[in-house]
């Protein structure tokens, strides 16, 4: 077996130039392979960790992926919102310790605008249960005082440059403006008085400002849309205090209870709500429900992924047998020194074996440096965090397939070799 083996690394060795390219190409396939099951892996770990602690999320009554949606990810709207009257009649219930609102609709260069109370950094979490920690400055007042204090995510402060005392100014949307566009709340500067620490989840990539804010920058604003000019109202930023800027009406809500056991029955309670009609979602479900939403392209992407790998293997396969026929004189000269046919059968499947291990070791070792490499950005683009942990049993799984499907292909020459005969080896075909 030890001879076998050194003259497979030396046969393997004299042929360098053809299976260093079907090397690089098991190894890119095994890359992105191995590099899509960890995007895949941690992309699902981002979902589940974009909330922790809060038991139930309360919004009008639309899908639970809408309302998870606007309300953890601040993606797309709500036709309806949640009257404040209805969210009082919740944070009444008995089994409910705390109601955090929050009013979407408004955006910072892309990035979406919250307005919420300074209780939602006390309260809210994400991963295993890892609370909002600021790595500058402090939390919004909440107060008609410090109403034009705002608070940013790590993304947004990071792309953007800001540091503590920024002006900023919103515009009306999640979308960005187009480049020279104004701001329609740019008479209406904002102070950046807080900037929190990564996160991984969409907080990052968020704006926080107080709901008497939200009021605030909609003053002389009707319908979604500010008033015309011929109307004469014109509100100083000043003169906004001035004002009643208690909201009436919010987006949604992220509700904590007193005790996990009592989900059900708050849920129920607002069901039944007999005011207006509401929604209470379980944001664990919830997101197992949007995850099969996106799940389907991730495993598309993986189909295509396998794909390329099965097409690398055959490329091994086609190059042995390629180079087959111009080794059936050396075949035959092993055969005559007394290889037995099935020595040369694992002889070729040990070259097979050799070139898709080096090609799948190479590109587990490349998807490694890739993930490593592209962590920091990926994490800024899409606010998904890249674990740098070992591989996870998939991956294990994936790199086994890959070494074993190799070593089937290596068979295939194998067996032919194993089929020719002494002379026909000694006599080739002309």
């Amino acid at each position: 077996m030890k001879t076998l083996f050194h003259i497979a690394v030396r046969s393997a060795l004299n042929r360098r130039g053809t299976l260093a390219l079907v090397v690089l190409s098991i190894a890119l396939a095994t890359s992105l392979l191995l590099g899509l099951e960890r995007l895949r892996s941690d992309i699902r770990s981002s979902f589940t960790a974009a909330v922790s602690g809060t038991d139930l999320v309360v919004g009008p009554r639309t899908g639970p992926v809408q309302l998870m949606l606007s309300a953890v990810f601040h993606v797309g709207s709500l036709a309806n919102g949640v009257s404040m009257d209805g969210l009082r009649a919740v944070a009444a219930h008995r089994a409910v310790a705390w109601v955090v609102p929050m009013a979407l609709g408004d955006g910072h260069r892309g990035r979406p605008v919250v307005g919420t109370t300074p209780d939602y950094f006390q309260h809210f979490a994400h991963g295993d249960h890892q609370p909002l920690v600021l790595a500058q400055g402090r939390v919004f007042a909440g107060t008609l005082d410090g109403l034009y204090e705002t608070v940013v995510g790590s993304e947004v402060a990071a792309s953007q440059g800001y540091r503590l005392g920024r002006r900023m100014v919103f515009h009306h949307g999640l979308e960005a403006l187009p480049d020279g566009m104004p701001d329609q709340h740019g008479d209406r500067p904002f102070t950046l008085v807080g900037v929190l620490a990564p996160t991984g989840t969409p907080v990052d990539r968020t704006v926080f400002i107080s709901l008497q804010a939200i009021e605030a920058i909609h003053l002389g604003w009707a319908g979604g849309a500010p008033l015309p000019a011929s109307v004469g109202l014109k509100i100083a930023p000043e003169l906004a205090r001035k004002f009643d800027l208690e909201p009436k009406q919010v987006t949604a809500a992220l509700v904590g209870l007193k005790s996990r056991a009592a989900v059900f029955a708050v849920q129920r309670f607002v069901a039944d709500f007999p005011d207006e009609p509401l929604l209470a979602v379980l944001p664990a479900v919830a997101l197992d429900e949007l995850w099969t939403v996106v799940a389907l392209s991730e495993r598309a992407l993986l189909a295509v992924s396998v794909l390329v790998a099965l097409v690398s293997l055959a490329s091994l396969v086609a190059v042995v047998l390629a180079g087959l026929n111009e080794r059936r004189r050396e075949l035959a000269v092993l055969r005559a020194v007394g290889a037995g046919p099935r020595q040369v059968l694992l002889l070729l499947a040990l070259e097979g074996a050799l070139v898709t291990f080096s090609g799948a070791l190479l590109g587990a070792l490349g998807a490694a440096a890739a993930l490593l490499l592209a962590g920091p950005w990926v994490q800024r683009q899409l606010g998904v965090t890249l674990q740098t942990s070992a591989p996870t049993a998939a991956q294990w799984g994936l790199f086994a397939a890959v070494l074993a499907t190799g070593m089937l292909a290596g068979l295939v020459p194998g067996w032919r070799a194993y089929r020719l005969s002494l002379a026909d080896g000694l006599s080739p075909r002309t």
